[in-house]
């Protein structure tokens, strides 16, 4: 599916590429947090050097470490595992670029009946996300928020128009910044 397609369910990628773009160039090599998937694949086309981890990522965190790269990315990674600090203090590179799904009032955690895999098990408000960033040794630089519309009748999609669904950052490790 192409990138540029303005398809709703598209949205969420190029909202996320255009958070990145003039942040990473093409010459780096991108450590993507999970295995391959759709956003991967769109990096690759792109002409980014990605590639993913192959193994549970909660049993053993500390393999990212021995990964050379220059820049992570995790997006919509956290949510699912049950220890992401044990991650984001393993991660190399020093610069993250992560996002999660927010938590919302009005709808419950997401949950698949069919795959135990693609469940959450952490939904975040910004300030949580933010603080267990720090408390992992990283720094937020640029963040953003982006609203999830869907255009069916009722409540809940009113909702989501004007609630923001999910938050995006730019972290740098905090031994990395340069001196003020």
């Amino acid at each position: 599916m192409p990138l540029l397609n303005y398809d709703p369910h598209q949205r969420r990628y190029r909202l996320t590429l255009d958070f990145i773009k003039d942040r990473i160039s093409k010459d780096q090599k991108i450590l993507d947090l999970g295995s391959e998937n759709e956003f991967s694949r769109i990096l690759k086309e792109q002409g980014y050097h990605v590639v993913n981890t192959d193994f549970d990522l909660d049993r053993y965190p500390e393999k990212v470490a021995s990964i050379d790269v220059d820049i992570c990315t995790a997006f919509e990674i956290f949510e699912h595992l049950l220890n992401p600090l044990s991650v984001l203090e393993h991660l190399p590179g020093k610069r993250l670029f992560a996002s999660v799904p927010l938590q919302l009032w009005f709808s419950s955690a997401y949950r698949s009946k069919s795959d135990p895999w693609d469940r959450h098990f952490h939904e975040f408000e910004d300030w949580q996300f933010d603080w267990l960033l720090n408390h992992a040794g990283w720094e937020i630089i640029r963040h953003d928020k982006w609203k999830n519309p869907t255009f069916k009748p009722g409540i809940r999609p009113l909702l989501r128009l004007v609630i923001p669904r999910w938050y995006i950052v730019e972290a740098v490790r905090k031994n990395s910044l340069p001196p003020s």
